[in-house]
């Protein structure tokens, strides 16, 4: 945190009016205030986490609550620290409030990134996420949620640079101490005034220009899927981004103890540059990934050439053929089998299979409920045993029995994922078996040399698969664990019977341990690991936001379906930049995916792309796209779109970095584009562009991007990442 010295603004020359005392004031005490009591949490924060570090090792439910409790503090701790006195976004002012009498305006309430409140217990900030902070983002001229005035502040490395001061009623300026008549008064909103801002590698911090159209959105419940329709800068991702860390805050269904949120991302730029976003909204936990970071083999996987074989394999009906595939290997044995003991011979017959394999539960996944079926056998042929041995031992001699084992081990393999996928890509018959409405043709088109060679296509599958499989190392590792409890409760036995043979007390009180109950509770049954690492994007979770999800396929659906079994969602994205195009309504996609519960907001105001731009964008989409929800741009830089020769590409890069000190530029093209020795400059191809922004795009040979609605969609999503000025380049 910054020192405060005198001041916490640091106003430029130009602004020398808005430095008068009546207007600033109130802020400088209130921001002494803050600055005190950030230093007293630093302070007890740091000493607290100290001590949860320093606390002896755990095991089991006490371990895991001292590790959360440090990392809720750690993560306080480095907000706390990070922001300082720009934790505080701004203030309002409303009528009629408990500060002051009916019709007269309140003391200013303080919007903040966190809630703050001092010693006395007095609220310095509210949470930007709670109902009181609701008007501040959510007022407008029409509606101004009984506020008479607002002010938004600009900070620049800890230090206020800019505030903008807007007025909702006849005498709103009441509210602005010192306000009436003077020219620091300004209705050009602070985020207006933020759009014309340079770019940066990651999407800089937009929590205290939150548009009213896009706060109601992110404070819609999470019952169901909520759709977030929207063109080319009209805020979707932001949307996306603050809509998680308010339904976190807000809704207790989503805590991270009770499932957490995932958020889904169209690409790994993308992900890398939004990164920054969360955390600084105080949320840390969210997990987040694309589509391909959901399976092992995804970050390896290629692209499916063949859009034929893609389309077969993109469809939910081939993800249910996982199903069929798997069950092929649960068919109970058709033949009986002898097991030898030294006190008896078994027999497991044809319906003692088909009896256990019908006991297990159906939800378990295949390798996992592999024990299950192994003892409801035993089970089975105990209750068929008439012998004089302790049934307990014949039981062990069971379980050890290698005879059995290998019985079980051929009526129900432990199976991996890759291994059931590449079957269906290099057996015929297993894949008409698995799939029966595929066509001989189809399934010869599926067929390939190197069945394993995994592709996009391949990855819904082999997640579908991984799901129903479970765990090809359950069964060892349920064994050996109850091994272990065997090996602590006979140790424990042992144990009690010397206590008990050297008590000597007139009540006998440790006979009080041979009760099972206590005798039990002497085992800690979690000192025996499992020695296993669960993968934190398995799931479930209990609510899941995907942005660009006009791009996914019914088959990608499916993988975040089986993360989600409350379907709680927030998809957004744009029918317009679907790649494969999107002829369906967002209702009637969703529908047929499995999500029946929708709400549709539309967000139709483009904050980001200068009118300029979307002037010549929008005829490239309507032609294929005639109602393409194309938004209305609020913006105008003066700058048209230049038009060039490929040629000039260096000149136009060499010009623009020597006129702008800030910014990032982007180069988008189809080939290899060099740009040795330049910072602040990126080469992409149109693909990767989607969700990104740049002060400058240079598009090159936009015609080769493609034909039909593939290559409309590329030329209109890359046209629209510019933010100040476009350039288009041709070849000769």
């Amino acid at each position: 945190m910054n020192p405060l010295r005198t001041s916490a603004f640091d106003l430029p020359d130009r602004l020398s009016a808005k430095a008068d005392e009546a207007l600033i004031g109130a802020d400088e005490r209130h921001f002494a205030a803050i600055e005190a009591t950030l230093a007293e949490q630093i302070a007890e924060l740091s000493d607290r986490l100290d001590v949860a570090r320093r606390s002896p090792g755990r095991s089991g439910q006490a371990a895991l609550e001292r590790d959360q409790e440090i990392h809720r503090l750690t993560a306080r701790l480095r907000l706390l620290r990070r922001f300082g006195l720009d934790l505080c976004l701004g203030r309002m002012v409303a009528i009629d409030g408990p500060a002051g009498p009916a019709g007269s305006a309140t003391t200013p309430v303080y919007v903040g990134r966190l809630g703050l409140t001092d010693g006395d217990g007095r609220r310095l900030l509210v949470d930007w996420r709670s109902p009181a902070a609701e008007p501040f983002f959510g007022a407008t001229h029409a509606n101004p949620m009984g506020l008479t005035s607002r002010r938004r502040y600009r900070w620049t490395g800890g230090w206020i640079t800019d505030y903008w001061d807007e007025v909702f009623t006849s005498d709103g300026s009441a509210g602005i101490e010192g306000l009436d008549g003077n020219p620091a008064l300004d209705d050009q909103s602070a985020f207006i005034a933020s759009l014309g801002s340079s770019r940066s590698p990651r999407m800089r911090d937009v929590l205290g220009t939150i548009a009213a159209d896009q706060d109601a959105i992110i404070r819609a419940g999470s019952d169901g899927a909520l759709v977030v329709d929207g063109g080319p800068g009209t805020g979707k991702t932001v949307v996306a981004l603050h809509r998680t860390a308010y339904l976190l805050y807000s809704d207790p269904r989503l805590g991270h103890r009770r499932g957490g949120v995932l958020f889904v991302g169209p690409h790994q730029p993308y992900l890398a540059y939004v990164s920054d976003v969360l955390p600084s909204l105080g949320e840390e936990g969210v997990q987040t990934a694309t589509i391909r970071d959901l399976v092992p083999e995804g970050p390896a996987a290629r692209a499916e050439t063949d859009p034929d074989v893609a389309g077969l394999k993109s469809s939910a009906e081939m993800v249910g053929a996982i199903e069929r595939a798997v069950a092929f290997y649960e068919q109970p044995p058709a033949d009986a089998v002898v097991v030898n003991t030294e006190w008896a011979d078994f027999r497991v017959s044809p319906d003692a299979w088909a009896e256990a394999f019908a006991a297990r539960d159906e939800t378990t996944p295949h390798n996992e409920a592999r024990e299950d079926i192994f003892e409801e056998l035993l089970n089975i042929l105990l209750d068929s045993y008439d012998g004089e041995e302790d049934v307990e031992a014949v039981r062990t001699a069971l379980r050890r029995s290698a005879d059995l084992r290998g019985a079980l081990t051929s009526a129900w393999p432990t199976l991996e994922a890759t291994d059931i996928v590449g079957d269906l890509w290099s057996v015929p018959a297993y894949l008409r078996l698995s799939a029966p409405w595929l066509s001989r043709d189809e399934i010869r088109s599926l067929q390939r040399d190197e069945p394993q060679a995994w592709t996009e296509a391949d990855l819904p599958l082999l997640d579908a698969a991984r799901l129903r499989l479970g765990d090809p190392a359950a069964s060892r590792r349920r064994r050996l664990r109850e091994a272990a409890l065997a090996e602590q409760r006979a140790h424990m036995d042992d144990v009690v019977e010397d206590l008990i043979a050297t008590d000597d007390s007139e009540m006998g009180v440790m006979q009080m341990l041979r009760v099972d109950d206590m005798r039990d509770k002497l085992v800690d049954s979690s000192a025996v690991g499992t020695d296993v690492v669960a993968d934190p994007l398995a799931g479930p979770f209990a609510h899941i936001v995907v942005d660009e999800a006009q791009e996914l396929t019914d088959a990608q659906w499916q993988m975040l379906l089986l993360r989600c079994p409350s379907r709680s969602f927030t998809v957004v994205g744009d029918r317009a930049q679907a790649r494969h195009g999107f002829t369906e309504s967002w209702r009637e996609r969703l529908d047929r995916i499995g999500l029946d519960r929708m709400h549709l907001a539309s967000l139709t105001i483009n904050y980001r792309t200068p009118e300029e731009v979307m002037r010549q964008a929008e005829p490239v989409i309507r032609a294929v796209l005639p109602d393409a929800n194309v938004p209305t741009s609020i913006r105008s830089t003066g700058t048209p779109v230049r038009h060039g020769d490929i040629g000039e590409l260096e000149e136009i890069l060499d010009g623009w970095l020597a006129d702008h000190a800030e910014g990032i530029a982007c180069v988008i093209g189809t080939g290899p584009i060099g740009r040795p020795g330049r910072d602040r400059v990126r080469a992409l191809p149109p693909e990767l562009a989607k969700g990104l922004e740049f002060d400058l795009v240079v598009l090159i040979d936009p015609e080769s991007f493609g034909t039909g609605i593939e290559g409309a969609v590329d030329r209109y999503v890359a046209m629209t990442r510019a933010t100040q000025e476009l350039v288009i380049l041709t070849s000769s």
